[in-house]
């Protein structure tokens, strides 16, 4: 039974530098919303980060969003926050699916991202996960997130260019070889 387990929780990071989070959430229902949101504010503000919001219509338009305050904006981490209740159709599924797989390629690229999107049989199970005080997951999800930009920050710049790009340091000028290949 998940209730009487015990978790080991990594210590909470420390950072050096200014740390600015984007929360995006769906709140398709908005008393578990904010009560994801309720946690990863007090998460993000513990380790002295800033974060900001935004609501998207769905758990499906939430990788999107990130995607596109990737392109756009200055992030150092993302939150992505909802709640998918099971139905009587396969949209479930693919709702579940979908959201959490967008993330995972999202984060694959480099993005630093917390995943909260809740994903439960009902609306008990979601409460319980939901609530600061019980499971916390809009907290674990932002912990996440603080985890990850940490490690980037470790390890360097957590974002390579692919390809060739105005950051590439090799030009054919620098091959000796005038430029031919020979």
């Amino acid at each position: 039974m998940a209730g009487t387990e015990t978790h080991y929780i990594l210590p909470r990071p420390e950072f050096d530098a200014p740390v600015k989070l984007l929360i995006v959430v769906a709140p398709y229902y908005k008393d578990i919303a904010d009560d994801l949101i309720a946690g990863a504010k007090a998460e993000i503000e513990a380790a002295g980060a800033t974060w900001d919001l935004v609501e998207v219509p769905g758990a499906l338009e939430v990788p999107s969003a990130i995607g596109i305050a990737d392109r756009l904006s200055n992030f150092d981490g993302y939150v992505a926050l909802g709640c998918v209740i099971r139905g009587e159709t396969t949209h479930y599924e693919t709702v579940c699916n979908d959201s959490s797989r967008g993330l995972t390629l999202l984060g694959l690229q480099g993005l630093c991202i917390g995943n909260g999107i809740l994903t439960v049989e009902n609306r008990e199970q979601a409460v319980v996960r939901a609530d600061p005080a019980e499971q916390n997951k809009g907290g674990g999800a932002a912990a996440a997130a603080l985890h990850l930009i940490a490690l980037g920050r470790k390890w360097g710049n957590t974002r390579k260019p692919v390809g060739f790009g105005s950051g590439d340091t090799y030009k054919l000028a620098d091959r000796g070889d005038g430029g031919t290949g020979a």
